[in-house]
């Protein structure tokens, strides 16, 4: 990943800015940032924020805090796994600078672990070829036997903690326009948007509530687009020789080094020396529901390989969490929140491995619970307290009510006309005793257009079928007969 490509992706510059700078880089020489900062394209102060939470690469073996020793043997466990050959496959694999993947193959070769079959068609070391010797074989089993952790290199925790706190989401001023932007296909009265700016900038977490169908996991789902910051994680943490995997591909979201120009020509920006141990990602974002467990915000150890799997929260640090439908969860909701009350407090939390070791990370992500229940049904005033912003998603005003359904219409080419809103209206509010809800526009046109198709019919509103639909929205409910005409029944 370049260092233009990043800057690109977190909008601090455009595309054609780079593309200028590149032009005076290639004229005048010097450093891609100073010219961008030069042409006014972005501040230094920005330039120097953004740099310094760069993770840069370890100048020796000493520089990365972990054991010669165990990181020879991920090498030789990489080596064996992957069949890998040459030192530039060795330092794609490990992701680790090739000074220092030079280094631990000279330890290899000096124990009479591997040796060299020589170079092939080209002169660079790094393509020189390399093979085990039958102690080396040994030795690479032996390892995969202790742990089968064959991955990039891992940081230290002391390392992952200083980039958690680098890449606090407080780093980001969150505006009026960037939320609007993120909801602008939901409709929404602006009270939501100006309640959700200062939770959000605060990095507090969060409590949605009101009733279903009006949107809370939507906005929950939008407020990610919020956020542009470039963050970096690791593919995996090592804590007293353990290995804990944190980089997970479903969860987070590389920045791609593709170029940035949008005629796909290769950028000549030049590659920035950062520690590819970290993979440059989008803020995470990670909704759990009904099926969210306490085991899943614990360590999981894997009793065959020797690795533990990060919990979810600590895959989404720098990130947002949503815990949709909260108090349908499997596991009660006093036990949840007793999880979470140290961390949302102290923004700390504390992580136990096997052996019995406790290590604490940073808590620095936005939780956001999302629910359809009365929350004082669900959390006493104490954790209430903890939630320092509350927002009610609740039932739409008629107005915006037809403004959702007038969009609704307009996606399937139908018109709206007064007299029909108001006979939807009527037969949702009174025939069916149901409050408006956001979802409903949707749900009756889909229903509406789905049965113009089975008939064999253009889209269009007919009575019945729009009776149909809102049928639907609720269950017919039977009046129970009287109990002297069930008697009489029973009798006969």
């Amino acid at each position: 990943m370049r260092l233009g490509d990043l800057l690109v992706r977190a909008k601090l510059v455009s595309v054609e800015q780079v593309a200028d700078a590149l032009a005076m880089q290639e004229e005048r020489g010097g450093r891609l940032g100073d010219h961008l900062v030069a042409a006014g394209a972005l501040t230094q102060h920005q330039l120097d924020a953004f740099l310094n939470r760069m993770p840069t690469e370890p100048a020796d073996i000493k520089a990365t805090g972990i054991d010669a020793n165990e990181l020879l043997a991920l090498l030789m466990k990489l080596m064996y796994s992957n069949r890998l050959e040459s030192v530039r496959q060795f330092v794609d694999a490990i992701k680790l600078p090739s000074h220092v993947v030079f280094e631990l193959v000279r330890m290899a070769v000096d124990r009479q672990l591997i040796f060299t079959r020589g170079l092939r068609n080209s002169d660079n070391l790094k393509d020189m070829k390399y093979a085990f010797t039958e102690e080396g074989r040994r030795w690479a089993i032996d390892a995969l036997q202790q742990t089968r952790y064959a991955g990039p290199a891992p940081v230290t925790l002391d390392e992952f903690n200083d980039q958690v706190n680098l890449q606090k989401l407080t780093n980001e001023l969150v505006t009026f326009d960037r939320i609007r932007k993120a909801i602008s296909d939901l409709t929404f009265e602006d009270t939501i948007i100006e309640q959700s700016g200062p939770a959000l900038n605060s990095g507090r977490a969060i409590l949605l509530y009101g009733p279903p169908g009006n949107g809370k996991t939507s906005v929950a789902l939008r407020l990610a687009k919020v956020f542009n910051d470039v963050i970096y994680v690791p593919y995996a943490v090592i804590v007293d020789g353990q290995i804990i995997s944190v980089h997970d591909p479903s969860i987070h979201m590389p920045m791609s080094s593709a170029p940035v120009t949008e005629e796909n020509v290769p950028s000549l920006i030049r590659p920035e020396e950062y520690d590819p141990r970290w993979v440059p990602c989008r803020r995470p974002f990670v909704v759990a529901g009904g099926e969210l467990t306490l085991d899943m915000l614990d360590l999981r150890f894997d009793t065959t390989a020797h690795v533990y799997e990060a919990p979810l929260h600590m895959k989404v640090l720098g990130g947002c969490f949503v815990i949709d439908d909260f108090g349908r969860q499997l596991v009660s909701p006093t036990k949840l929140l007793n999880r979470w009350i140290v961390p949302l407090e102290s923004r700390v939390d504390y992580l136990k491995l096997h052996n019995g070791k406790t290590f604490s990370i940073p808590f620095d992500e936005l939780v956001i619970f999302s629910t359809n229940l009365e929350p004082e049904d669900l959390m006493d005033p104490a954790f209430l307290r903890r939630l320092p912003y509350k927002i009610e998603i609740g039932s739409p005003t008629l107005a915006v009510f037809r403004r959702i359904f007038t969009t609704e219409c307009e996606l399937h080419g139908l018109t709206l006309t007064d007299e029909l809103f108001n006979w939807i209206v009527h037969k949702i509010e009174h025939e069916k005793g149901l409050e408006l809800a956001a979802f409903q526009p949707r749900f009756i046109l889909d229903q509406v257009v789905g049965t113009c198709r089975f008939m064999g019919k253009p889209a269009h509103f007919e009575p019945r079928f729009i009776e149909y639909a809102i049928n639907n929205l609720r269950v017919h409910r039977h009046s129970p007969a009287p109990a002297i005409a069930r008697s009489t029944a029973a009798q006969a």
